[in-house]
């Protein structure tokens, strides 16, 4: 909406159990794009929004699964993290990772829509144990920069931000956000002014399921 800090309409998330809010033990799936989605609602009351990230998606498997009920939903802003189930896989192949982000990347903003995505913080900081995946995390960051570069996608750089690594904001995994760790990045430095964009009404939570996402949103 003109004037406003978040001039979009719709604002589709893609991703994995970081984006679904998994380990959010306070207000339970809760995570990050709907906190995002609910203080730009605040700006703009028309905003509608699809969640379509699922626990446990590979990158190859949110591009498979959601890039084409998100483009069916037409957003003009998407958020799309995935990656990091993948990086903690035996077999991790950074190149074929980005590719599948790049490939979302792609398709989206050729259709004119604002996308934003992040690079994954330095894990071993938050936990010792993580230390073997380190160089994984920097290689995949790498790619995602230069990706989203070639697209002109957002890129919400979490590492420069030390709260990242306060443990309590993760949950007892250390993989993932609790509820005050999902909405402060959320809210604060990290995708808020990159995309100054939408939210999302509380009726049009979507489910996993592609196919009931036009009709949740009332567009089909």
């Amino acid at each position: 909406m003109p004037g406003t800090p978040f001039p979009f309409s719709r604002y589709v998330a893609l991703g994995d159990s970081q984006t679904e809010g998994v380990g959010d033990d306070v207000t339970g799936l809760h995570g990050w794009a709907d906190r995002l989605a609910e203080h730009m609602a605040r700006h703009n009351s028309g905003l509608l929004y699809a969640h379509l990230a699922v626990r446990g998606r590979l990158a190859g498997q949110v591009h498979a699964e959601q890039l084409a009920p998100a483009l069916a939903l037409r957003p003009d802003l998407a958020t799309v993290v995935a990656g990091d189930n993948d990086l903690l896989r035996p077999r991790f192949d950074a190149d074929e990772v980005a590719g599948h982000l790049e490939a979302m990347f792609a398709a989206l903003t050729a259709r004119g829509t604002r996308v934003a995505t992040l690079a994954f913080p330095d894990v071993a900081r938050i936990t010792p144990l993580a230390r073997p995946v380190r160089h994984r995390v920097t290689a995949l960051n790498h790619r995602i920069r230069r990706a989203a570069h070639r697209h002109g996608v957002a890129v919400a750089e979490t590492d420069h931000h030390a709260v990242v690594i306060d443990p309590r904001l993760w949950s007892t995994d250390r993989l993932r956000g609790r509820s005050s760790g999902d909405g402060r990045p959320a809210k604060r430095a990290h995708l808020t002014p990159q995309v100054q964009g939408p939210p999302r009404r509380r009726d049009q939570r979507l489910p996993s399921s592609p196919a009931r996402v036009p009709a949740a949103l009332g567009l089909g």
